[in-house]
C-alpha cells in the first residue's frame, strides 16, 4: 500500500491513519450491520486507491478485489466488498448534491448498489468515513440527508416505484404569506428552527453537534432578480445556505397575483439568527435597488482571509445529463466565498434560465454545488443550451 499525505484539506489525517480511523469508527457500528466483517474490511480498503492514477475509488475497488480473493472470502462477498469500495462515497455525495425528491437520483443510488445488504454497510461505512475525516465532513445535517436517501432506496430496492413528483399543495402558512406578499406588494417572510435530529439518528455517534438548520420562507411578488437578491441578502447577514427551491404558487381563489415561494434551509456562520424583520427590511432595499449588495459582498470578500502565495483553482462549471429527466443539473466546484451563491444566481438570470433548486455543499475552501435549472417554461434545457449556459457560468465566475 502506498501511503500519501491527502490532498483534500478536508482530511486531518494521512491516507494510512485515515484507513485506520476508518476501521475504528466503523467498529462503533458492527450491531447495526448483518456483516461485520465486510464493513471493517471495507473500512480499511475503501481508500486503497489512494495515489494511483484516475479515479481512486475504481483504481480501489480493482485493489479491493484483489485483497478481498486473497484473505479468503468467496465471490459475493469480494463483489460487495469491491462495490462499497468503489461507491463509498456515493450516499454523502448524492445526499448533498442531488434532489431526493427527484426520482432519477433514488433509482440510480438503487442500481448501484444493488441490494439491501449492500445498502446497509454502505450507510455505515459513509458515516465512518466521514467521522474519521474531520469535523468537516460529517454534522447531524449530512447525516440527516444521507438517512433519508438510505430510506428512499431501501424502498426501490423492496420493490416500491418511486413517483414522478407533483407540485406540492400549499401549506396554510405559505398561502398566508403569499396573500400577505400580494396585499403589500413586497416580500414577506417566516423563519423556523429545525434543530432535533431524525430519530435513527438519536443514537449514533455525534460528528460536528451544528443544527439541522432554519427553515426560511419567502413569499414575494414575481419580478425580475429575486433569487440573486435573496442569495445577496442572506451572505450580507452570514447565512450559510444548505438548499434552496423556488417555485410560483398558485394563489387561493379569489386573489389576484403571481407570487414565487422560497423555501430555504439556512445556518448561521457563528452566532445568533438575525432577526426576520431586519432580512425583510434588507430584501425590500434589495429589490428595489437601493441596497449595493455586490459592492457590500465586494468588501467583505476584500478583508476574506487567504493565505499568502496561494492562488485557488479556477472554478469549474459541468452538466451531468443524466441527472435528472425533470430539470438539467449544472454543478459549480468553486473556491467558497462570501456572495458565491449570489453571483450564481445572477449569472443563472442572465442567461436566460429559472432555478428550480439548488443543493450546496461546503467542504473546506471548496463549494461544490448543484442547481436544477429549467426554461422559463419549466422544461429542461436542450443538450448545447445546457452547455452554453454552464460556460458563460463558468465565465462569470471567473470574472
Amino acid at each position: 500500500m502506498r501511503c500519501r499525505p491527502q490532498r483534500n484539506a478536508v482530511h486531518i489525517w494521512t491516507v494510512d491513519r485515515h484507513l485506520i480511523e476508518t476501521a475504528v469508527r466503523a467498529s462503533e457500528f458492527t450491531r447495526r450491520v448483518s456483516r461485520p466483517d465486510l464493513l471493517l474490511v471495507a473500512a480499511l480498503l475503501h481508500d486503497i486507491g489512494k495515489g494511483w492514477p484516475g479515479d481512486h475509488s475504481v483504481a480501489g475497488e480493482i485493489i479491493a478485489k484483489d485483497v478481498a480473493a486473497r484473505i479468503g472470502f468467496d465471490r459475493a462477498e469480494v463483489s460487495v466488498l469491491s462495490t462499497l469500495v468503489r461507491h463509498h462515497l456515493l450516499l454523502i455525495e448524492t445526499a448533498t448534491r442531488r434532489d431526493l425528491e427527484d426520482p432519477a437520483t433514488v433509482r440510480s443510488v438503487a442500481e448501484a448498489v444493488g441490494s439491501q445488504g449492500t445498502l446497509e454497510l454502505l450507510h455505515a461505512l459513509t458515516e465512518a468515513d466521514a467521522l474519521a475525516t474531520g469535523p468537516a465532513a460529517w454534522s447531524s445535517w449530512r447525516g440527516s440527508l444521507v438517512a433519508d436517501l438510505v430510506r428512499r432506496v431501501s424502498a426501490v430496492l423492496a420493490g416500491d416505484v418511486p413517483e414522478e413528483p407533483e407540485a406540492a399543495a400549499a401549506t396554510a402558512e405559505q398561502e398566508r404569506l403569499a396573500i400577505e406578499a400580494v396585499a403589500t406588494g413586497s416580500p414577506v417572510l417566516s423563519l423556523r428552527a429545525q434543530t432535533e435530529p431524525p430519530a435513527d439518528l438519536a443514537d449514533q455517534p455525534a460528528g460536528d453537534p451544528e443544527p439541522l438548520g432554519v427553515e426560511l420562507l419567502i413569499a414575494v411578488p414575481d419580478q425580475p432578480r429575486v433569487l440573486p437578491a435573496v442569495a445577496g441578502v442572506l451572505a450580507m447577514h452570514r447565512l450559510t445556505v444548505r438548499t434552496a427551491e423556488l417555485r410560483a404558487l398558485e394563489l387561493p381563489s379569489g386573489v389576484e397575483g403571481s407570487v414565487l415561494l422560497l423555501n430555504w434551509r439556512v445556518a448561521a456562520e457563528y452566532g445568533s439568527l438575525p432577526q426576520a424583520a431586519r432580512l425583510r427590511a434588507d430584501l425590500v432595499r434589495a429589490l428595489d435597488g437601493s441596497l449595493d449588495i455586490a459592492g457590500r459582498l465586494a468588501e467583505r470578500d476584500a478583508a476574506y482571509p487567504r493565505r499568502r502565495g496561494v492562488v485557488a483553482p479556477p472554478p469549474r462549471v459541468t452538466v451531468a445529463s443524466a441527472a435528472s429527466h425533470l430539470a438539467t443539473v449544472i454543478e459549480v466546484r468553486a473556491q467558497d466565498a462570501p456572495g458565491l451563491l449570489f453571483r450564481i444566481g445572477r449569472a443563472l438570470e442572465d442567461a436566460g434560465v429559472r432555478m428550480r433548486s439548488a443543493h450546496v455543499s461546503t467542504l473546506g475552501a471548496n463549494a461544490v454545488d448543484a442547481f436544477y435549472v429549467t426554461q422559463m417554461r419549466g422544461a429542461p434545457l436542450p443538450g448545447d443550451e445546457a452547455v452554453a449556459v454552464a460556460r458563460k457560468l463558468e465565465e462569470a465566475l471567473r470574472a
